[in-house]
């Protein structure tokens, strides 16, 4: 990430631990397309259904640093909006 916005100046790192918060958005934001992997996987292979969530897990791997860093975003918009600089 840029250390500032490069349009309005914002400084993105705050003190130690500030995107904590984050991480229940990345939570959030990980729940829909995770749950759906698992039900897709469930309908359309014979496997375990445990075996679904774990093939889900591993299928959306990839989308975890691009949702990590989305998740940041929309941290900074609402920590904004409720306690503006």
């Amino acid at each position: 990430m840029h250390e500032t916005c490069p349009v309005c100046g914002l400084k993105y790192e705050r003190e130690p631990g500030y995107f904590l918060g984050a991480m229940y958005f990345s939570y959030l934001l990980s729940i829909p397309p995770v749950l759906t992997l698992v039900l897709l996987f469930w309908r359309y292979t014979n496997w375990r259904f445990d075996w679904d969530v774990v093939a889900a897990f591993v299928a959306y791997l990839p989308l975890v640093p691009a949702v990590t860093r989305y998740a940041r975003v929309v941290f900074l918009y609402v920590d904004q909006h409720f306690d503006p600089q």
